[in-house]
């Protein structure tokens, strides 16, 4: 029997467990490593794992499903079936997303505890998916592991059930590893026609499957009073061409989209930029790291991460074009005096993780 078995299924999950993957290795504690497929596209996925080191999923699959329903029944079933073949003691899921809700349920429903890390987190905002994932991961899980004291009165709050550890968030972990990697191995700058610039990300459903936000976006960008480098998901070049938005951004002077970028490419555009404009939640998180330290302007109605408005570096902007440029404007022109040290952890995040849980194994 294997002790535990890590899921992954996005970007950002491969990033936030790429330390604890790592603790458990350097402590040869054996592990099963399973890719659910959210995430199948090459590079919205194994080039991340390749580039950070880490080991080849035992088990791999590729969910070829666009409706969230479909995509949640799929990765349960497939995360059922290596549960039973693997018979892990715990199985450890990290976010909110579809592949983390259906490991989640398809672990519980074999009787297997899951640790969920990242637990707590709330935007209070219902129109987004994410927040049903990861209030419904919260209640049936045995560990929950909280970066913060914010998250962990949001589970205290709502009775959850499960022991809550606070931990930090391992995305500092990630950041403080992979920087000096990065800055090493990255040529993107090359790459970049702007010596200075806002680097932009925009992929959440509530804006770009939405025509009158996603266009205030586009307008934000082409109208903004500094240039923007643009990281396009998928799902967003989808939508620009449904809407006949993607020619006039694409020919923006003021705006050089890029294609999805690996890790270490990110990371030295993060550093190397004036300020972060994103719906993303994780890159609110590690805009506070202390080798980054960059305002974030969040165009979205809420945050999941009030750690990082209360510290003084995210703005939530909302999605008018008004506010937005407003915003960027007054970020350009304010004098940043950032905390030293991030709201979600030192770096250890990760090395707490899997000492809690080998004790936690040890006691049961």
């Amino acid at each position: 029997m294997n002790e535990v078995m890590l899921v992954v299924g996005t970007r950002p999950e491969i990033i936030k467990m790429a330390p604890i993957l790592r603790a458990f290795r350097s402590n040869s504690i054996p592990f099963v490593f399973v890719h659910c497929g959210q995430h199948y596209d090459y590079n919205m996925s194994q080039q991340f794992v390749e580039e950070l080191g880490l080991p080849k999923p035992d088990y791999g699959y590729k969910i070829n499903a666009h409706s969230p329903y479909l995509q949640t029944g799929r990765i349960m079933r497939i995360i059922g079936r290596v549960v039973k073949k693997v018979k892990p003691r715990l199985v450890l899921v990290e976010g909110d997303t579809n592949g983390v809700l259906a490991s989640a349920l398809a672990a519980v429903k074999l009787d297997v505890p899951v640790c969920h890390v990242e637990a707590g987190l709330r935007s209070f905002d219902l129109r987004m998916p994410e927040e049903h994932n990861r209030r419904l991961v919260d209640h049936i899980s045995t560990y929950l592991f909280a970066p913060t004291q914010t998250a962990r009165k949001n589970l205290e709050r709502e009775s959850a059930w499960g022991k809550i550890y606070v931990t930090g968030n391992t995305v500092v972990d990630a950041v403080m590893q992979h920087l000096p990697t990065a800055e090493k191995k990255s040529d993107i700058l090359r790459k970049i026609r702007f010596k200075e610039f806002a680097l932009a990300t925009a992929h959440r459903a509530e804006n770009v499957d939405n025509q009158i936000v996603l266009r205030n976006l586009v307008e934000s960008f082409i109208e903004a009073p500094l240039p923007i480098v643009y990281p396009i998901h998928p799902r967003t070049r989808k939508s620009l061409r449904q809407h006949k938005m993607w020619k006039s951004i694409a020919s923006s002077e003021n705006v050089q989209i890029l294609p999805p970028l690996g890790y270490f490419d990110f990371l030295l555009l993060m550093k190397e930029c004036k300020m972060i404009i994103t719906d993303s939640g994780g890159l609110q998180e590690e805009a506070t790291t202390p080798p980054l330290r960059k305002p974030v302007l969040v165009i979205r109605l809420s945050t999941e991460r009030p750690e990082a408005v209360e510290a003084g570096f995210a703005k939530v902007t909302g999605v008018h074009k008004k506010s937005i440029l407003g915003a960027i404007e007054q970020t350009l022109h304010e004098k940043s005096d950032f905390p030293q040290i991030s709201p979600y952890g030192d770096g250890n995040a990760g090395k707490g993780i899997v000492e809690i849980l080998m004790k936690e194994i040890k006691s049961n």
